[in-house]
């Protein structure tokens, strides 16, 4: 089963969740415990602040408003007493609410919250004594029992207070050791964390680093032209498409290599043929029998304007084995050409050869005229009744991007021309052909055309324009600016 690809990006991403949440564990502890000690010490503090002030009203101020009221000072209904009192126990209520909380002293407060109801019992009779006009006496009896009781209440407090300082060293103390423990999680996350992001890099390293070797050494043998090597799909996302296209490229490379190999082969094909097709025993027969048949009526100079056609034609084609030769070489290759044919059929053929001036030193590719001046005469002249003509052009023209950029040539003819299914069968051949050996009468247009295409790089094809029972155009433009190395001077 095919192991599930994996991505770099997920790896990284996954990586750095795990790391911060590592490092999140300390905050998120340190928040939480801090919070809720620091909130219990803060409610310790409040109630044991509360507390002191009730004492002082309890122990001081309640003492002295009820002296003054025994001591006819201030009338019972005008002294602050229960004001006093309601102050007290809405304290004692308060601390009771907080320490439901808390957890400390609440039976000191329920003890308290008691002492203050008996504190305002006292206070109530002695209300009920002074509007009764009670002695003296007993009004000072009653006054000793809220003094004591607020005396009691007093130290109730006290022990309240003791109480919330025992909580708050106790909160302190814990507050203390979570500082501990949160030093502990931080070495521990700390430590965690580290050998996650090693594990996490040295995970990463060998996801990215094998197949980046392994792509590495292929792309070297592919570079030195083992063009067999393929890269294995290392499951990683990121990594997949890159292995596919080094493997494509390597394919491709192959494909083109097979391809050129296989062109260069119908290249060499159509050169021989080409040559061949010049050389043939038949036109070198009728060639030499027209001499010997010009030579016997005694017409030599006709035997000389011939034969030195023959010995310029074969020169220019042979040119020494170079490819390329000057456009004015090729004008008179195929000039040498017309003239021979033109002497063997001087009542059906004429010819002109026009070109303008300053393209004769240019560089072209060698014999891409004469086949179509061939064509034109086998397959256009000789086929209308009566007389024809040929024509050959070079031309300056605007090409290639540059004025003056290209020189065109045409071979016209006025023929019989061909039928527009005849032309159709023409150029399917001409594009889709790749053996010469299955052409047969179009293998000269193929030759030129395909060695148009191999040796201009594609720039250049061949274009026919025909008309059946008027003739035909074929012709091509190539550039002037094309650098060849050597030329053949013949």
């Amino acid at each position: 089963m095919r192991k599930k690809p994996s991505s770099i990006r997920v790896n990284i991403f996954a990586s750095y969740i795990v790391i911060i949440c590592f490092m999140t564990i300390p905050a998120v502890y340190s928040i939480i415990t801090f919070r809720l000690h620091t909130s219990r010490y803060d409610r310790i503090i409040a109630n044991a602040s509360l507390a002191n002030q009730l004492r002082y009203i309890a122990k001081v101020e309640i003492q002295d408003e009820i002296w003054d009221i025994v001591a006819g000072l201030i009338p019972f209904n005008e002294g602050r007493q229960y004001s006093m009192l309601r102050e007290v126990r809405v304290g004692i209520a308060e601390m009771q609410k907080s320490s439901a909380k808390t957890g400390s002293g609440t039976e000191l407060l329920s003890v308290a919250a008691r002492t203050e109801k008996t504190l305002e019992k006292y206070v109530s009779l002695l209300e009920t004594q002074i509007n009764d006009n009670a002695p003296v006496a007993d009004n000072q009896d009653v006054m000793e029992q809220i003094r004591s009781v607020s005396s009691l209440l007093d130290d109730i407090l006290q022990d309240l207070i003791m109480e919330e300082i025992k909580s708050a060293s106790l909160v302190n103390t814990k507050i203390h050791l979570a500082s501990l423990w949160l030093s502990v999680i931080q070495i521990v996350v700390s430590v965690l964390t580290l050998v996650i992001a090693v594990y996490a890099s040295t995970a990463l390293y060998s996801i990215i680093r094998k197949p980046i070797s392994d792509m590495e050494m292929h792309s070297s043998r592919i570079a030195k032209g083992d063009l067999s090597a393929r890269v294995e799909r290392p499951n990683v996302i990121e990594l997949d498409h890159l292995a596919a296209n080094l493997n494509v490229m390597a394919f491709r490379i192959q494909q083109l290599i097979n391809e050129n190999i296989e062109e260069q082969k119908n290249l060499q094909k159509a050169e021989m043929r080409t040559l061949q097709a010049q050389i043939t025993p038949h036109f070198l027969y009728n060639t030499f029998d027209t001499i010997i048949w010009l030579a016997e009526s005694e017409e030599t100079e006709e035997v000389i304007e011939i034969t030195k056609a023959f010995s310029q034609f074969f020169r220019i084609s042979l040119s020494k084995g170079h490819d390329w030769i000057t456009v004015e070489q090729e004008l008179e290759h195929v000039k040498s050409y017309l003239t021979i044919q033109k002497i063997r059929y001087a009542n059906i053929l004429s010819y002109s050869i026009e070109a303008d001036d300053g393209i004769g030193s240019t560089p072209m590719l060698k014999l891409l005229l004469q086949p179509l001046v061939e064509n034109a005469i086998y397959h256009g002249i000789k086929n209308k009744r009566g007389r024809g003509k040929i024509r050959v052009e070079a031309r300056l023209t605007d090409a290639f991007g540059m004025r003056n950029g290209g020189i065109y040539f045409a071979v016209s003819d006025d023929g019989i021309g061909f039928t527009p299914d005849r032309l159709a069968e023409v150029w399917d051949e001409l594009h889709k052909k790749t053996d010469t050996e299955d052409l047969h009468s179009v293998y000269g247009l193929y030759n030129v055309h395909k060695r148009l295409e191999l040796y201009y790089d594609k720039k250049v094809s061949l274009f026919i324009e025909s008309e059946y029972g008027r003739g035909t155009r074929i012709s091509f433009t190539v550039p002037v600016n094309v650098t060849v190395s050597e030329v053949d001077d013949v």
